[in-house]
């Protein structure tokens, strides 16, 4: 047979040729193998995880516990990324998921406080008044005035409480029991008095007082008759006139109107920078005084100024 010429039969032998075939199919399945395992990693590479930054190649964002109360935003529990798109959300196993520890609630960073809250001061009331309980003993060395405290009916105001507040006003050395001429005395409920103080709400005030003044409606205190009548609003409130604490205008409101009670009149300010006179209508405003609640100074000055006619 000429050299270079093939019959197509192999000259292997049987046992040979299955050999070379078990090689062959070998080699197919490694290089299928191969093939299979490229495909899936590249395709696992592909579906972003919980964890990762998806196909933008960005960092993946610190995990976040919601505060309480905040729902997500998509309803799925994750939150979407900034471009406004939510990632997508690979498939769960149907296997239970691993238990997760349990967060505990942040610490209230919220000021607390024990004050009380601010009450409204209510702009009228029934226009009947409860007395106070309360009495005590002669405070001056004068012929003491007898006197009674009655607070309009849901006004907030305790009567007793009150009635300790006047007396106290009535009793401080640089109030009217300065000048020995002057005495005054709390009584209870059904004794005599000489005057009483009834503290009412603006609307009551206006028609006991008979304000007709408009800027003065709804504002001021008065004395009628023999009664003191203080606005219930400037009693829990104080005067934008009157630069101080309330306790120090309720002070100035005391003195003023009782002053009128034992005949004293209106007077005006004596002059730039000094103290204005308890005499002076402060509410109307301080012509160049300072504010001031008392008819005499500490050292027992009596804290005087023009009449005012």
């Amino acid at each position: 047979m000429p050299a270079g010429h093939s019959t197509g039969r192999s000259s292997l032998s049987p046992r040979a040729r299955r050999r070379a075939q078990r090689r062959t199919r070998l080699r197919r399945t490694i290089l299928g193998s191969a093939a299979l395992l490229a495909v899936s990693a590249t395709g696992y590479a592909m579906v972003p995880g919980e964890d990762s930054a998806g196909v933008s190649g960005k960092p993946a964002a610190a995990a976040r516990t919601p505060e309480a109360g905040e729902s997500p935003a998509d309803g799925s529990g994750a939150a979407a990324p900034q471009g406004g798109k939510a990632a997508p959300v690979p498939k769960r196993s149907s296997a239970a998921p691993p238990a997760q520890s349990p967060v505990a609630p942040k610490p209230s960073t919220a000021p607390t406080s024990a004050a009380p809250s601010t009450t409204a001061v209510p702009a009228s009331g029934p226009g009947t008044f409860k007395p106070s309980a309360a009495s005590g003993p002669p405070q001056g060395a004068g012929t003491a005035l007898r006197w009674r405290i009655e607070v309009e009916e849901n006004s907030g105001v305790d009567p007793d409480t009150a009635a300790r507040a006047v007396e106290k006003i009535l009793g401080d050395p640089r109030g009217w029991t300065k000048d020995p001429a002057y005495a005054f005395q709390l009584v209870g409920p059904g004794q005599q008095v000489d005057f009483t103080v009834k503290i009412a709400t603006p609307t009551t005030t206006d028609r006991l007082c008979e304000v007709v003044t408009p800027e003065l409606i709804g504002e001021t205190n008065c004395r009628a008759g023999h009664t003191v009548v203080v606005n219930l609003k400037r009693w829990q409130e104080g005067s934008p006139q009157f630069n101080g604490p309330v306790d120090e205008y309720r002070a100035l409101i005391v003195n003023h109107e009782v002053g009128h009670e034992i005949g004293r009149g209106h007077e005006s300010c004596p002059g730039p920078g000094q103290p204005a006179p308890a005499m002076m209508q402060q509410i109307k405003g301080l012509q160049g005084c300072t504010a001031n609640a008392w008819p005499y100074s500490a050292s027992g000055t009596y804290l005087s100024g023009p009449s005012v006619p």
